[in-house]
């Protein structure tokens, strides 16, 4: 499947050049001259990563990646500016940067880092973590202090069920209906007795209270 990357650039000879290079490498090339459409676009598109110039008629590149990252838009970022000062490259890192790159560049290495940023992001999307908690979904295992968790099948989709609802209140029905095969021939209970198993394998001593029970309601992992 071809990675898209998002060139946002207001420099159409610059633009051409990206566009050209990067679809030879086998990416798919979404172009912006400007920010108006980017978050439109990362709406509707599956964006493995966006190349931003910083000066940009409308707004700041970087200025505008820091608000959409308080919008929740996680997609990585490589600047690739004339901003080339020490204070420029460590503010672009502050505001979001994955990786930064100075004009004039290289063709072959903007094609190196892109490569390597998205591979990073990518292995990066594999490995979850909450709190101490590492969740690699590559090898279906968890772990703590770099100890693998023993967990039953059963186990480990509950666990898994709390790590993608982290800090929301699941009710025994919720949890019954998402983790268990067949459902409706199980009782409530078997779930308070599957939660009590998995704390005493992930929480053993009980000091760290991952999964807390709410009176009548159900359960929260934070």
């Amino acid at each position: 499947m071809q990675n898209t990357i998002l060139v946002v650039e207001d420099e159409q000879d610059i633009l051409d050049l990206i566009e050209y290079a990067l679809s030879k490498d086998g990416y798919d090339i979404i172009c912006c001259s400007d920010t108006s459409n980017v978050k439109a676009i990362l709406d509707e598109e599956a964006v493995d990563l966006i190349l931003m110039d910083r000066n940009l008629p409308n707004i700041e590149g970087s200025v505008f990646i820091q608000s959409i990252r308080n919008d929740g838009y996680c997609n990585p970022v490589i600047y690739l500016t004339a901003k080339d000062k020490d204070e420029d490259i460590l503010e672009g890192f502050q505001r979001g940067a994955d990786d930064y790159i100075t004009k004039p560049f290289n063709l072959n290495v903007l094609k190196a880092r892109v490569k390597a940023v998205i591979k990073r992001a990518k292995k990066e999307m594999d490995i979850i973590k909450i709190r101490d908690i590492i969740y690699n979904s590559n090898k279906k295992k968890f772990s703590i202090d770099n100890k693998e968790i023993e967990l039953t099948h059963l186990e480990h989709d509950l666990l898994l069920e709390f790590f993608k609802n982290k800090d929301i209140l699941l009710s025994r029905d919720i949890l019954l209906e998402n983790v268990w095969e067949d459902y409706i021939n199980v009782k409530q209970k078997t779930v308070n007795v599957a939660i009590k198993r998995l704390k005493e394998k992930i929480d053993p001593t009980g000091e760290k209270k991952y999964i807390k029970s709410v009176r009548s309601q159900g359960y929260i992992f934070a």
